[in-house]
């Protein structure tokens, strides 16, 4: 069989190639601070602030594995690959 190409590679500066970067979106006026999404986030991309709300703290972390958009009681978290002009240098 042949060899199955791969375009989920993004090249950009201080991103290395073959590793995609994700946005994550928490809508907060949907949101109910459960904690779901950083209770159970496999790489600790999202965080309880001292209020009790959810935040991004590590979004270059991202696998883009969407459980937490998946898992979200109130649908409040959206997760998609960034545009290579979103790419930020790490």
């Amino acid at each position: 069989m042949g060899e199955k190409r791969r375009d989920d590679q993004t090249v950009g500066q201080g991103v290395k190639k073959g590793r995609r970067q994700y946005e994550i979106d928490i809508f907060r006026a949907w949101c109910k601070s459960c904690g779901i999404c950083a209770a159970f986030c496999p790489v600790q991309c999202i965080e309880m602030d001292e209020e009790g709300n959810p935040q991004v703290v590590a979004s270059e972390k991202c696998t883009g594995c969407g459980w937490c958009e998946t898992h979200c009681p109130d649908f409040a978290i959206s997760v998609r690959p960034r545009k290579e002009n979103q790419l930020e240098a790490v």
